[in-house]
């Protein structure tokens, strides 16, 4: 888990610094952390407190660890509080806390009220983070700029954040209080997984770095012929599928698969187009995404946003679509590549 703040002293100043975000997450997760060990009907409070401290801790005194004792001791004390957090995830002590719950008419009338203008702020962030990253970037009044140079999308992202936060204060009357209170509810519900993602591209930086795709080249030409492309072309996105839904992040999957199969193989030794085979490949790797619940954020949080009984129901109906585009795509693949 690494927020440690890539920006330097030579970075240009900015409004929306990649510090400023990391010391966001860290009070908000500081927010949960109080009101958690405030519920005194939580069935496990302290452990779950303990759970979304030592992530928040490194959002909040990463960066003034560096300073103080240095980037080995940070890594250190950082690579602790990883592996206490998914001792206490893997062994079951992080829990939901309670809440107050509306009757099913105050549910029907907020929803009657509100509408489907619900939908303007969440439709909001990503409108507004590509507006923001391509109009917006260069912006520089008196040496300031508004996004952090290194981290633009990121900067863009916080603004979109924030502007869809008003929009739906003004839709719904509420105030910055319940926004955070609720917000403590929903990470709640989602558990452990809110962090997964997070996790889950650290851990494709280490495979990247154990040369993890050498290992999977030497496996492929144990089972299949090299001279054969049309199997090259299956295992490459069928590993690409797999190999997401065990990372949960196509991304994190992407150099692997392509520096085992797709570069040795396909495009050094038949000669394959690189565009679009590594463009099939990642959607072959989005294919994975709609299958595990290692995807947390696009899978398991809209289960939990929409109060479904069953966490998995969101994976379930994708299912079917992930299998016959990962089909098409393999087809598609071993058409236009050659």
């Amino acid at each position: 888990m690494n927020v440690i703040s890539t920006t330097t002293s030579l970075a240009p100043p900015a409004v929306f610094e990649i510090n400023h975000v990391f010391l966001v997450i860290g009070l908000l997760v500081a927010f949960l952390v109080i009101k958690t060990l405030k519920d005194k009907g939580h069935p496990k409070r302290y452990s779950t407190a303990l759970f979304w401290g030592l992530f928040g801790n490194v959002f909040l005194f990463g960066d003034i660890s560096i300073t103080l004792f240095g980037e080995q001791v940070t890594h250190v004390w950082v690579g602790f509080s990883v592996i206490a957090i998914a001792l206490l995830a893997g062994f079951g002590y992080v829990s939901q806390g309670t809440y107050e719950q509306l009757s099913e008419q105050q549910k029907k009338q907020s929803a009657d009220s509100i509408g489907n203008k619900l939908f303007i702020p969440a439709v909001l962030i990503p409108i507004i983070t590509v507006i923001s990253t391509v109009l917006l970037s260069d912006i520089n009044l008196f040496g300031l700029y508004l996004f952090d140079q290194q981290h633009i999308t990121l900067g863009a992202l916080t603004l979109a954040c924030l502007v869809a936060l008003l929009v739906g204060w003004r839709y719904t009357g509420g105030s910055p209080l319940i926004a955070v209170g609720e917000s403590r509810r929903l990470v709640d519900s989602i558990g452990w997984a809110a962090i997964l993602p997070q996790m889950l591209a650290m851990l494709g930086g280490v495979f990247i770095v154990a040369q993890t795709g050498d290992s999977i080249k030497e496996l492929v030409t144990l089972f299949v012929t090299p001279e054969n492309k049309f199997m090259l072309v299956v295992i490459y996105c069928v590993g690409m599928a797999i190999f997401t839904m065990i990372m949960g992040n196509a991304f994190a999957a992407f150099p692997v698969m392509t520096a085992g199969i797709a570069m040795p193989f396909l495009i050094e030794m038949h000669g394959a187009s690189p565009a679009p085979l590594v463009a099939l490949g990642m959607y072959s790797g989005y294919c994975g995404t709609l299958m595990t619940p290692m995807a947390a954020n696009f899978n398991i949080v809209p289960a939990a946003l929409l109060d479904l009984n069953d966490k998995y129901q969101v994976i379930k109906v994708q299912i079917p679509t992930a299998l016959m585009l990962l089909t098409f795509n393999i087809v598609l693949m071993y058409w236009v590549i050659f």
